[in-house]
């Protein structure tokens, strides 16, 4: 198992100006962080790869579709076309920065309602999209983790039933499943159930307490979550996303209006010692 911390409490921009912070969140004593990957080429990446080395982090990448014109299950052609491109474009990112999981809610746009539930005609679309970007996937060594969102973020997979059901279906090793810890606590009616149901899909793990602040402070029940997860033989990454204000366009899609901690800080250095002592504990 390796602790990641997920960036996105901070940007969407990693860069060289992060560096003090990454080197505090490896002194805490994280295996890895989570970089978004939202714009830029694969050249930026490299370099921050590169930095990435130098300080002893390893990496993971995360991305979300925020664009209507570029949404995935669309029955625009030319639409569909531009959510491939932009995949594509991602998973090359995800490469060049030595990451080998790209993850988030990467079927369909961010925020985006069309005011009734999916259709099969657009399952039908995600299928044929999903196995485009897994064949470019698998080119680059990188394994795609979908999300389940809640209903107020997404309207196409809310559960991990559908979402495992709907990757079944796509049947590419390289498109697999994301648990969200926070997404579950919404949506589950058994949230430990639904992840070792799906266990077999599983890829990434994110550590998200219910409030979307500190680990361990809110209501997940996670001496049974952690029980679950290491019992399924999952020893992947569990990797605290937590989100702030900062970032306008991401709090406005993921609906975060205060504060969730007296500082991010809090979030990582308590949220370590939370995950290491819950695997301990679960063991």
């Amino acid at each position: 198992m390796k602790i990641g911390m997920c960036m996105y409490l901070w940007t969407t921009n990693v860069s060289a100006r992060h560096e003090a912070l990454l080197r505090d969140i490896k002194a805490t004593g994280f295996d890895g962080v989570e970089i978004p990957v939202m714009a830029g080429n694969p050249v930026k990446y490299r370099r921050l790869g590169a930095m990435l080395d130098r300080i002893g982090l390893e990496r993971t990448a995360v991305s979300a579709i925020g664009d209507p014109g570029k949404n995935l299950i669309s029955p625009d052609a030319l639409t569909q076309k531009a959510g491939i491109a932009y995949m594509r474009q991602a998973i090359d990112c995800a490469a060049a920065l030595g990451a080998t999981m790209l993850s988030g809610p990467l079927h369909s746009t961010l925020g985006h309602f069309s005011g009734k539930g999916p259709t099969p005609a657009e399952r039908r679309r995600s299928v044929d999209a999903q196995r485009l970007i897994g064949d470019h996937a698998a080119s680059r060594g990188v394994t795609i983790g979908l999300e389940a969102l809640n209903r107020f973020e997404c309207y196409l997979f809310n559960t991990m039933d559908a979402l495992s059901a709907h990757i079944d279906e796509i049947g590419h090793p390289n498109i697999k499943a994301l648990y969200d810890t926070f997404h579950a606590n919404i949506e589950e009616a058994d949230p430990i159930g639904a992840f070792t149901r799906n266990a077999g899909n599983i890829v990434h793990v994110h550590i998200s307490e219910n409030d979307r602040g500190v680990p361990g402070r809110g209501n997940i029940p996670w001496a049974e979550t952690f029980t679950a997860i290491r019992k399924s033989g999952y020893d992947g990454w569990l990797t605290i996303e937590s989100f702030g204000r900062g970032l306008k366009d991401l709090a406005a899609a993921t609906k975060v209006w205060r504060d969730f901690a007296e500082s991010p800080e809090a979030v990582y250095r308590e949220g370590y010692r939370h995950i290491r002592e819950g695997w301990a504990a679960a063991a």
